[in-house]
């Protein structure tokens, strides 16, 4: 449904931020974007959501080479949506569930189907309780979850996560992997996710693109790129812990501690 070829973005200072990149959505339901600062990983993010021009190659969306007039950026923009690292530049009410409601009142929705949008995003992302609380009283992974939520509402058929587990505790990342895995098995989304927390990508993604310095260095099923050390140290990654036990310890490679330490 989305994906690049070939694409070259160059800022106006001439930094070449993308170089010929080519990446296909459509190999994995949870795709990894992955690169040390600076590999280009929230440019491409830009370009997949029309927010940025290719200044070489193309973005194609529905077998087709993305336009870039109004009418066409809001089709992309109805099936494609982002969740941006930083909840508090998402989150516009004071309670959360107007703020859940805010783009769909915004896009003219109707108010029933606004509720049932409402209703099934929080259930998804455990913010039932929420529903009335100011937002500014809640904790930074409550923030993240009422993110979340907004996007849910949309019902986007692909959602990008930017660094969906930073700053977060063990018990709120625990919480985004049991939504992403809703989204993915539940509600049939694909997302895609950048993050510098490699343990988190191994145990979620089943397919990973690593950037380093805006190119494609490596793409493939997590439990193969993530054995080849030499592509993580040229793209300036720490090898994930499981992959680690396999290798210096002779475990066998498993996808999740659970299945380690029950093994």
């Amino acid at each position: 449904m989305l994906k690049m070829e070939n694409v070259t973005y160059i800022y106006e200072d001439k930094t070449v931020a993308l170089k010929d990149v080519s990446i296909n959505l459509s190999k994995g339901l949870k795709i990894g974007i992955v690169g040390s600062n600076g590999a280009g990983k929230s440019t491409l993010f830009m370009n997949f959501l029309g927010l940025f021009k290719p200044s070489k190659g193309t973005v194609i969306y529905k077998g087709s080479h993305l336009k870039y007039d109004r009418t066409s950026l809001n089709e992309l923009r109805r099936d494609v949506g982002i969740v941006l690292q930083d909840p508090d530049k998402q989150i516009f009410f004071s309670n959360v569930y107007d703020d859940i409601a805010f783009a769909l009142r915004n896009l003219k929705f109707d108010e029933t189907e606004i509720r049932e949008r409402v209703e099934m995003a929080m259930k998804i992302t455990n913010t039932d309780a929420l529903r009335e609380k100011p937002v500014h009283f809640l904790s930074y992974g409550q923030k993240k979850n009422v993110s979340i939520a907004g996007a849910v509402a949309m019902d986007y058929k692909i959602i990008f996560f930017d660094e969906p587990t930073a700053g977060l505790d063990f018990v709120s990342k625990e919480n985004v992997k049991k939504i992403l895995d809703k989204l993915v098995c539940d509600k049939n989304k694909s997302i895609v996710i950048s993050s510098h927390d490699m343990n988190f990508i191994y145990e979620n993604c089943d397919y990973i693109y690593i950037l380093n310095n805006g190119q494609v260095l490596s793409e493939g099923e997590v439990q193969t790129v993530f054995l080849k050390k030499e592509i993580l140290d040229r793209a300036s990654l720490e090898e994930p812990f499981l992959v680690k036990a396999h290798k210096y310890l002779g475990k066998n490679l498993y996808r999740t501690e659970k299945e380690l330490f029950n093994s």
